[in-house]
């Protein structure tokens, strides 16, 4: 088919609108992290790392999970779903790369879910109308072990995660804890919301410890009727996990690990490349990831 001018100009804004460097890690260097040298040491079942992909991101999520496993020399069990997007390329290449993970379509998680979702007509609706619904509501579901560590598909990781490895690892450390967002994003006006607990302000549901006592269906049935929550459909998921893990006990991770806009801030262990900063996971992350020899470390290691 003939593109349009107008259609050619779009495109080529897409592809080259943020730079060249931007465009090449983007599209030539970030496909090399597939068909390299499998990681099969996911084999810690006390924890377990849940990530929600889908079509556009199941790339964005091999970069995150190969730096985690590398920076943090962990072996953490590790639970990849599907959104119903993934086809069966990717889903091969994920496979490949992680051969011991667990893979869960979209069809065993709905199968699943509802009959679990069957008493929470709230839930239900949200999951059949929000793909996002999948990460607060289907996560735990299949999560079998006591403590999960969220984690989204656009974060990188550059040194050792300390702060986060040890609230992950500590028996004794009985809340939740997230990333900090850099605005707000959440469907409430918190001014106006009636909560008989204290939510902090900018919870972000990208990375942190999630315990599976604390997300239980019938808080978010009950979260879910109030005023204004379904308001922003792309922050109803965040919302829920910063509500639920308000009432359960929480306490947000260090400043080092907050979500910003601009350069990476020196000294983080890693990053979320959200929003306005996804351009920089490719120009500046994965730059920097390969010159200190990323992909060369995986391909012989």
């Amino acid at each position: 088919m003939r593109l349009t001018p107008g259609a050619l100009r779009l495109r080529a804004r897409q592809k080259f609108g943020h730079g060249w460097r931007v465009m090449w890690y983007r599209d030539v260097v970030r496909p090399r992290i597939c068909g390299l040298l499998p990681h099969s040491e996911t084999t810690d079942d006390e924890i377990e790392i849940h990530a929600l992909t889908s079509r556009n991101d199941w790339l964005n999520l091999l970069w995150t999970l190969r730096s985690f496993y590398a920076a943090s020399q962990r072996r953490y069990a590790l639970c990849i779903h599907d959104d119903g997007t993934l086809d069966a390329a990717a889903v091969g290449l994920l496979q490949a790369a992680f051969p011991n993970a667990r893979l869960i379509t979209r069809g065993e998680s709905d199968r699943r879910l509802a009959t679990l979702l069957a008493p929470y007509p709230r839930c239900r609706r949200l999951r059949a109308t929000n793909k996002l619904a999948l990460k607060v509501l289907d996560l735990v579901a299949f999560l079998q072990a006591d403590r999960m560590m969220l984690l989204d598909s656009d974060i990188l990781f550059f040194e050792c995660p300390a702060a986060l490895l040890e609230a992950l690892e500590d028996n004794e450390f009985k809340q939740n804890t997230l990333n900090r967002d850099w605005g707000d994003g959440y469907s409430i006006d918190l001014e106006r919301t009636p909560l008989d607990f204290t939510l902090p302000v900018r919870i972000n549901s990208g990375l942190g410890l999630i315990h599976r006592s604390s997300l239980p269906y019938d808080w978010m049935e009950e979260f879910l009727a109030l005023p204004g929550i379904l308001s922003r459909p792309h922050a109803i998921e965040q919302t829920l996990f910063a509500l639920c893990s308000a009432r359960f006990g929480f306490e947000m991770l260090p400043t080092e690990y907050d979500v910003h806009v601009g350069p990476t801030r020196p000294g983080v262990p890693c990053r979320h490349y959200t929003g306005p900063a996804r351009p920089l996971m490719y120009g500046e992350g994965m730059r920097r990831l390969v010159c200190d020899g990323f992909l060369r470390k995986l391909a012989t290691a």
